[in-house]
């Protein structure tokens, strides 16, 4: 088993040293008996004895995480997630599920319409055994790889469920089913006017659902525009992305160009179909977690004129990875071409190539990108994401927020509320009660909330510096002690100050216990900003064409 793993190992180093340095062959066979002597003299020598497939499989990571993140080794048994990301589908119950600093896993949302749904789970839900073996405290990634299986293949699971009166324990059967994961979690008619489309990743599902999504909405007179909303999608598939692009661009239109090492290694990417949607006004919406595929239709469309980019700068990643199969059934993932869009940018904002001394990157500064143009003239940059047309900023969360939803104390809340109230009002209509609000602080006890001491830290160091300085007199300590005394923490008296803040988050979490995430989504793009500013531009026609014309002289 051991000269097995080993053989492993070295096809997969053999595979990256001849991509990586073709004609050196020499320097690379010397380099792998150095690499093979120091793992059989550690292997027979080593006081303690080695865990062959742990060691090997930290060399191989530790290579290729000198090349870039995106590079990587994928033995078999890791496969399942790698594919689902492209499929879009596995088998299992269909519930996300998270874990409590206590090991334990929970329920975090039953899939609308899962197996876990159609069986009673809800959010909140401690898993204590399944088929019979504990799993308390086993962790999240075993107990979702024990939930996963083949469609039909049944489960047993007991759940301790929170009530507002206690905790109590059930039983439940599941029967596991081919899962679906969601690129469209929510599509809709929303302020009045927008065609909204909120879109989670790209995968081979992505397309038709866009496309079925856009021809829905085109076709109610009560849209004036579409949102595409990719903010933290994290890319997918680029065959997918060049699709959804040409839904909405002329047929034949280039997307993007991925170059590889060699000059000969280019391949143009176009789209194909005819658009479902040439004319609508669309605007898309980004922030920092939207990256990859999510850039090349954000980028392709920006340079093209043919919507307007509303949101935060992209994430800025303009590399493409390729897999190539190992023995023993393993895949390597490896970062072969960049991608250009049509203006001729490539938007990646980290060079991996030159890094600094101490082997860390740094993103490229504006003042080292260059400027391009769109068709119609407008100068956009190359190297650090995309830079939205219309910037929307987005209030920092103060340091309570942060610890309510860290401390999981609005999960907890919206489990406990739905268990002793049956309904809420839809999503469309909802708002927050002073009675909900009130029944929310009661349920938090202040010994849970960790306050970080900022301002008592400014406070001592600002003493410490005007004591050192002289400046410490009388009146000096008396101010400071006033501003102490001023900066005390009242969590009743926090939590009212914070509540637009706090709500932002609690709300959505009480939507999904009772209407799943598109309620969650449904209610959120009633209060989005970049969803507001895309109505208001779908309003202005005037504003819309002036954004994506050429500058004037």
């Amino acid at each position: 088993m051991r000269q097995r793993i080993i053989a492993i190992s070295l096809a997969a180093i053999t595979g990256i040293a001849a991509v990586a340095a073709p004609g050196n062959k020499k320097e690379i066979s010397r380099n792998l008996d150095i690499f093979t002597s120091i793992y059989k003299t550690l292997n027979s020598m080593y006081v303690d004895s080695i865990d062959a497939n742990k060691s090997i499989t930290t060399a191989i990571n530790a290579m290729l995480n000198e090349i870039d993140p995106y590079t990587e080794y994928i033995p078999e048994e890791m496969q399942e997630d790698f594919l689902t990301i492209s499929t879009g589908e596995f088998g299992g119950i269909g519930a996300y599920i998270g874990q409590r600093k206590n090991k334990e896993t929970y329920v975090t949302e039953p899939q609308e319409g899962t197996p876990s749904a159609k069986s009673g789970l809800k959010a909140g839900d401690v898993f204590l055994t399944i088929d019979g073996d504990s799993v308390r405290t086993l962790g999240s990634d075993k107990v979702r790889d024990r939930l996963r299986g083949q469609a039909g293949t049944k489960l047993h699971v007991t759940v301790r469920r929170p009530l507002a009166e206690g905790d109590t324990t059930l039983s439940v059967d599941i029967t596991r089913a081919k899962i679906e994961v969601p690129t469209l979690p929510y599509y809709g008619v929303v302020r009045d006017t927008v065609g909204y489309i909120q879109l989670t990743t790209f995968n081979e599902k992505s397309y038709p659902e866009v496309k079925k999504a856009v021809t829905e909405l085109i076709a109610d007179p009560r849209v004036k525009g579409l949102v595409l909303d990719l903010r933290g999608n994290g890319g997918g598939l680029l065959e997918s992305a060049v699709n959804i692009v040409s839904l909405f661009v002329p047929k034949g239109t280039e997307v993007l160009r991925t170059r590889g090492r060699s000059v000969t290694n280019e391949k143009t990417y176009r789209t194909t179909s005819a658009p479902v949607a040439p004319d609508t006004p669309l605007a898309v919406l980004i922030d920092d977690g939207s990256a990859s595929s999510a850039e090349i239709v954000t980028g392709a469309l920006q340079d093209l004129d043919r919507a307007v980019i509303i949101g935060e700068r992209s994430y800025g990643k303009g590399l493409v990875q390729s897999t190539f199969p190992l023995p023993y059934n393993g895949i390597v993932k490896v970062t072969t071409q960049r991608y250009y869009i049509p203006s001729g940018r490539l938007i990646q904002a980290i060079d991996y190539s030159h890094r600094n001394p101490d082997g860390t990157v740094a993103r490229t500064p504006d003042s080292l990108t260059n400027v391009f143009h769109t068709r119609a003239g407008r100068p956009v940059r190359d190297g650090g994401g995309i830079t939205p047309d219309i910037k929307i900023e987005y209030p920092e969360i103060s340091r309570l927020t942060y610890n309510i939803v860290a401390g999981n104390h609005h999960f907890d809340f919206a489990t406990k509320y739905a268990a002793s109230h049956p309904e809420i009002p839809s999503p469309e209509t909802f708002v927050m009660t002073d009675e909900i609000y009130e029944e929310f602080k009661h349920s938090i006890d202040p010994a849970t909330i960790e306050y970080d001491k900022v301002c008592e830290t400014i406070l001592d160091q600002l003493e410490k510096s005007a004591r050192r300085e002289g400046y410490l007199d009388e009146n000096v300590e008396q101010q400071i002690a006033s501003l102490r005394k001023s900066l005390q923490h009242d969590l009743d008296k926090d939590l009212d100050t914070q509540r637009q803040s706090i709500s932002e988050y609690l709300v959505p979490e009480l939507l999904r216990r009772y209407y799943y995430n598109r309620g969650a989504v449904a209610y959120g793009v009633r209060f989005d900003r970049s969803v507001e500013r895309a109505a208001q531009l779908f309003g202005n026609p005037e504003e819309y064409r002036s954004i994506l014309s050429a500058p004037k002289e």
